[in-house]
């Protein structure tokens, strides 16, 4: 069979074989997986599918089987790792915490999240590359990400009520605080930290830096 840039050219993809017993959302799974990891070493532009089955032991038909071609399979990863923090997000149940406690629990989460998950973080820069042109074809993305925005901004309003907030904070705008002091640091730690020789893999600079943006966010909150 010959492929030109990674597109199947010749005989229809066939269903994979049932001689054997096969997991289908494990074989999907993995193919993410690997996708991740090829999309994160090489972007979009550079990423093979010949190298994400190679990762997974598996075909380029049976990967072209789950996924139709590469675009697809990049979306659907964008989807599944926004999917991953965004689901994660909605399980901190901020609106059981006094105001001032939720916004310290997003804070953290969204530091540790970020420093845990550097493959969020390339894919990210990644798609900034592409101008967000394939997150614009993501809906999914966009709806997911307004659940955070929602329970944020009830936060803010409770806060605003028993007068622990400030007025008028936007939820969007502290969103962005807090995501860009957390993402940065990740994004950018490689020249960074040979720029002002820093190590920002440390774990007293990580602690004190989580201490930092957590009382930044707290007092900028406070009347």
């Amino acid at each position: 069979m010959k492929t030109v840039d990674d597109t199947l050219v010749e005989a229809p993809v066939e269903a994979p074989r049932k001689g054997r017993k096969n997991n289908p959302e494990k074989t999907r799974e993995g193919i993410l997986q690997a996708a991740v990891a090829e999309f994160v070493s090489q972007g979009l532009s550079g990423a093979r599918v010949d190298a994400i089955a190679e990762r997974t032991q598996t075909s380029k038909r049976m990967i072209y089987y789950y996924f139709n071609s590469k675009e697809q399979l990049y979306s659907e990863v964008l989807e599944k790792l926004y999917g991953d923090i965004r689901h994660t997000e909605s399980g901190l149940k901020l609106d059981v915490l006094e105001p001032m406690a939720a916004i310290r629990r997003l804070v953290e989460f969204t530091f540790d999240h970020h420093d845990r998950n550097v493959d969020f973080v390339r894919i990210v820069c990644i798609e900034n590359i592409h101008n967000g042109e394939n997150v614009k074809q993501l809906p999914t993305i966009r709806t997911l990400s307004q659940h955070v925005l929602h329970a944020l901004d009830e936060t803010l309003r409770r806060g605003e009520k028993e007068g622990a907030f400030r007025s008028g904070v936007q939820a969007i705008d502290l969103h962005m605080l807090i995501s860009s002091f957390c993402f940065y640091r990740v994004s950018n730690r490689h020249t960074f930290s040979e720029i002002f020789q820093i190590e920002l893999e440390e774990p007293q600079v990580k602690t004190r830096h989580k201490a930092m943006i957590c009382e930044s966010v707290t007092r900028y909150l406070l009347p």
